[in-house]
């Protein structure tokens, strides 16, 4: 099929290179046209997994373009997918400023009937907006459909989540329309749902809800491990073999972020709000994981002291591994939390350390290692679990560090390594490991 994806970033630049890597002729627009060059160059503008290897393949053969001309996009389409973005407002609610905008071009610049589809998160309701405002401005002959089929991508491993994912959800008021839709997915071979067009965007909302609700329960539950003396992986473990419960999602930590959790969540706070409807679960959901991050800090000025002064390691940034995503990272919170109570920090990354140094500035040392961020200091945070810091020799902290107090925001380590290499271990729903250190209380 010849397919527009409006929106090259995490979702639209994903979604547009997997279609054209199964044959179908696409096409990328963002108005953005710095990004368009690098795009066209082969270089993709975000971290991805295998994604900027099958962007060169699938520019090179032919099936995919990226531009940032309406006219060229819009033009003799016969499906469109809307995914840019929809940011929060100042309330909680969802920005669609950039839906109206593209559904403008679209309406000025199709030259046949298309299916317009909103892969983008939106607000219930969306679809029928858009098909609204298209028909109020596209030329009378013109025939339009409008089709939900929201995303359910993770960043890191957003390619194998579109060849193997759980569903495809398609939301339709119109049966032709629905099916040409399944139909461009069908080369994916993932299982299809189709519903109506309302019922597929509280879909989307749904499930984030439900995940991050798991996450806070689960750190909530850590919490009671800790001050029972439970250990938070054995329970996890326990209650994750009932298959009514299932075992992802119960990996305790300090929160969810990214881009999708936290702004889903405060979106379908609002969205229960505009039909008069509050939303306690969720509520308390989003206040548990605002809370998360600053009780590590809480844990190490327990056992430290004041944080003024001290020379602090924080490894990992990125709200989540495999990507370089900063956006909602927990992880930024500790480095915020750790600037303002006057630590002088070093940070590591293995990806995100440009993106943080948009968001912090010169506040701390950038450091290309573990071994550069962790020398000579006195405290250690942990705040996102990449490979190479899970697989990093733990004796090496004791080794390198001044003192070796590590603060562990997502249980890399076992307790057993820490005792047998005397580290001063602070975890997430665990019993601490705590060594006498001759200048603990400097």
């Amino acid at each position: 099929m010849k397919v527009t994806v409006a929106g090259t970033g995490y979702v639209g630049l994903v979604t547009g290179v997997c279609l054209a890597e199964v044959g179908h002729e696409v096409i990328c627009i963002d108005l953005d046209e710095i990004k368009i060059r690098m795009l066209n160059s082969g270089a993709s503008p975000i971290y991805e997994p295998g994604l900027e290897d099958m962007l060169v393949k699938n520019l090179e053969g032919g099936n995919l373009r990226f531009t940032s001309s309406p006219k060229l996009a819009y033009n003799q389409r016969e499906v469109i997918i809307i995914a840019v973005g929809t940011p929060e407002n100042p309330d909680g609610s969802a920005n669609l400023s950039y839906i109206d905008s593209v559904s403008q071009h679209i309406a000025e610049h199709i030259t046949e009937e298309v299916i317009v589809t909103i892969k983008s998160t939106v607000p219930v309701g969306t679809n029928d907006r858009v098909k609204e405002l298209i028909n109020s401005r596209k030329p009378p002959h013109l025939q339009v459909e409008v089709v939900s089929n929201p995303e359910f991508l993770r960043e890191g491993s957003a390619i194998k989540d579109t060849f193997e994912g759980d569903r495809i959800v398609i939301g339709s008021a119109n049966q032709k329309a629905g099916d040409i839709i399944e139909d461009l997915y069908s080369p994916f071979k993932v299982p299809i749902v189709r519903t109506d067009i309302r019922s597929s965007e509280m879909i989307k909302y749904a499930s984030n809800a439900f995940l991050a609700t798991k996450i806070s329960f689960i750190n909530e539950i850590a919490t009671i491990c800790e001050k029972v003396g439970a250990n938070i992986e054995d329970v996890a473990a326990g209650i994750g073999l009932d298959k009514r419960i299932g075992n992802q999602f119960l990996q305790a930590g300090i929160g969810y972020g990214g881009s999708c959790f936290p702004k889903d969540t405060k979106a379908l706070v609002q969205l229960a709000g505009n039909v008069k409807h509050k939303f306690e679960l969720l509520e308390s959901v989003i206040k548990v994981n605002n809370n998360q991050p600053r009780l590590l800090i809480e844990k190490a000025k327990a056992i430290v002291g004041e944080l003024r002064g001290r020379r602090v390691a924080l490894l990992g940034l990125a709200f989540k591994p495999n990507t370089d995503d900063m956006r909602e990272s927990a992880s930024l919170v500790l480095a915020k939390e750790l600037i303002e109570s006057g630590s002088i920090v070093s940070v590591y990354d293995p990806i995100a350390l440009e993106n943080a140094r948009k968001v912090l500035g010169d506040c701390v040392k950038y450091c290309t290692s573990i071994d550069e961020a962790i020398r000579g200091t006195e405290v250690t945070f942990i705040g996102t679990e990449w490979k190479d810091i899970k697989e990093y020799p733990i004796n090496r902290f004791k080794k390198l560090m001044d003192t070796p107090r590590v603060f562990d925001g997502r249980n890399c380590y076992s307790l057993e390594e820490a005792v047998e290499h005397e580290i001063n271990y602070v975890s997430i729903g665990r019993e601490s490991v705590l060594q006498p250190i001759a200048n603990q209380n400097d």
